[in-house]
This record gives structure tokens, C-alpha cells and sequence, in this order.
């Protein structure tokens, strides 16, 4: 394997992994607060829907991204709603939304579009185009460092981007600010928190339209990157930024790391459809459900033990 095809396949990584690393940020944000939120499968349909919708109509990515946001934001408001204010299950809640997620965006499209539940295909104008940071042209032909900035750190969206730069805003807002120690203390001892006079409702309502937001940025990275949407095009990418959530135990930085590790599998399964080793052929079915294993084996516990937040998944009832 030559240095060129290593650089293409890590640039394919970044770009795979740029909507689960948005994903599990916004289930960081959620879990952290004591809000477990199985339903960002879920937010990222209904965003890819809406802002794929969106786009189609106004010729505009950027209306399609406030779409998507709101989309997401509004199952976000509908999870805290049963979750949070009604105490409902938060597993069954969110479980509901993807369901609800997974047929409304089809019926929907199909009553809005009539091409069975698709939207129109987005022209390039109407997507996200590649950011070519300075310099990347002058340097593209420069040995070893031309591939690597010109191929890998430059040409990639503005999500893409924005997506790396909320790994350490993440960091300094969970661990730096008043507000991130409070969402902290929520998801360890809302009692104590609501002792201190501070509104644990509040507060896991704000991290959900955190992760609303963030869910909303995902969804419409995917439509933009498959030019429209189509039905169940998360594939699993909620499920797969949980368990990303799980192995990087609950952290920006491994986060960032853990979601790199699912892209790498994902590009390496799609560049190399099959692996020929003597008589012996990987099948592409393998190679294209490398990140599903992964996620198994991350969930079945053999990454080491992964302690979540005390508090999550328990509804809060205030003390009298």
C-alpha cells in the first residue's frame, strides 16, 4: 500500500466519520445531563429528510441545514417532553422516536414528492462544497507534505470542519464553564444539584437542544454527501455513535478518536470490496459490516469497562 492510497483512504475516514463524531458528541451532551438518547437514529432522519427536503426546494444548503436543525430540535423537544417533564422511559421514548422517525420520513416524502419516499436529487450548487484551506494548490505537488494537506486536511465541507472544532469547544464547555459542571453534576446527582437551587429540568432540556443541534448538523451532512435523501439512509449511524459514546466513556477527546476508528473500518470496507489472502477470499459482506462487528463487540464489554453517568436513564422526581 503506497503513501497516495493511505492519504485517500484516511481522507475517506474523515469524511465517514464526520456525521457519527456529530452524533455522539450530541449524545455525550445528552448522556452527560442524565438523558439517555437512543433516539438519535431517530434525529438523524428526520434532519437528513427535512434538510434534503429543504434543499431540493430553495436551491439552498444552508436552509436545508436550519431545516435539519429544527427537524432534529423538535424530536429532541419531544424526547425531553416524555422523558423529562412526563418521566416516561427514556429507552422506550427514544426507541419511539426512531420508529416514528423511520416511517413519518417516508410517507411524508412520498406525499410531498411522489418518488417513494426519496427526495429530488440535490444539484452541486444546492450541497455542501470542499473548503480548500490556503495554500493547498501551491502545495499539492510538494513530496510527502503536498498529499497530506492537499488530500487530508484540506478539501473537506464546512461541517466537516465545524464537526472537528466541537471536539475541543465540547472539552472547555463540559470542563471549563459553570454551565458544564452543572450538566456534569446533573447526570451524577440531580439532587444535589437541585439542593443548590439550580433547575435539573433546565438543565437536561439544554443538552438535549445541544444534541438537537448537533444531530441536525449530522442529518444534513448526510443528505448534502448522498445529494438528497432516501429511505433509512442512517443506517444505523445512531446505534453506532452510541456504542462510539460507550467506548470513548463519555469523553470529547476519545470520542473523537473512537468515531476515527468506526470511519477507518468504514472506508477501508468500501475501498476493498474483497481480501484475497492464498486460497483464502474475505467476502465483501464482511468488509462492509466491519463497523456493525465492532460496534457488537463494543457493546458486548470487551473494550474494558465503560462507567456511564449515575444518574442516567433515571427520570428525576423533586424532593418535597
Amino acid at each position: 500500500m503506497d503513501y497516495l492510497t493511505i492519504i485517500q483512504i484516511l481522507d475517506s475516514t474523515v469524511r465517514l466519520a464526520t456525521p457519527l463524531l456529530l452524533t455522539c458528541l450530541a449524545g455525550l451532551f445528552s448522556e452527560r445531563a442524565g438523558v439517555v438518547d437512543i433516539g438519535l437514529e431517530g434525529k438523524l432522519l428526520a434532519a437528513a429528510f427535512l434538510a434534503g427536503a429543504a434543499a431540493s426546494v430553495t436551491g439552498s444548503i444552508w436552509i436545508g441545514l436550519l431545516a435539519g436543525v429544527a427537524g432534529s430540535l423538535a424530536f429532541s423537544m419531544i424526547h425531553g417532553l416524555a422523558s423529562i417533564t412526563f418521566k416516561g422511559d427514556q429507552l422506550i421514548s427514544g426507541v419511539a422516536l426512531n420508529f416514528l422517525a423511520a416511517g413519518l420520513t417516508v410517507v411524508v416524502g412520498q406525499s410531498w414528492f411522489k418518488l417513494g419516499g426519496r427526495t429530488p436529487s440535490l444539484p452541486t450548487d444546492a450541497r455542501f462544497g470542499e473548503w480548500n484551506l490556503p495554500f493547498s494548490d501551491a502545495l499539492a505537488n510538494v513530496p510527502f507534505i503536498g498529499p497530506l494537506y492537499h488530500e487530508l486536511i484540506s478539501g473537506h465541507t464546512a461541517l466537516t470542519y465545524m464537526a472537528l472544532l466541537a471536539v475541543p469547544l465540547s472539552w472547555w464547555v463540559l470542563y471549563r464553564t459553570r454551565f458544564g459542571l452543572r450538566l456534569r453534576a446533573v447526570g451524577e446527582n440531580p439532587s444535589a444539584v437541585d439542593t443548590a437551587g439550580v433547575s435539573v429540568v433546565r438543565l437536561r432540556f439544554a443538552a438535549l437542544v445541544i444534541a438537537g443541534v448537533l444531530c441536525g448538523m449530522a442529518g444534513t451532512y448526510l443528505a448534502s454527501l448522498a445529494a438528497g435523501f432516501v429511505k433509512d439512509m442512517s443506517a444505523g449511524r445512531g446505534y453506532i455513535a452510541l456504542a462510539a459514546l460507550i467506548f470513548a466513556k463519555w469523553r470529547p477527546w476519545y470520542a473523537l478518536s473512537a468515531t476515527m476508528l468506526f470511519g477507518l473500518l468504514e472506508a477501508i470496507g468500501n475501498r476493498y470490496q474483497s481480501i484475497t489472502m492464498g486460497d483464502f477470499t474475505i467476502p465483501v459482506q464482511f468488509m462492509q459490516a466491519l463497523p456493525y462487528i465492532l460496534t457488537v463487540i463494543i457493546l458486548a464489554g470487551f473494550v474494558g469497562k465503560a462507567i456511564p453517568p449515575r444518574a442516567g436513564g433515571t427520570p428525576y422526581v423533586k424532593e418535597r
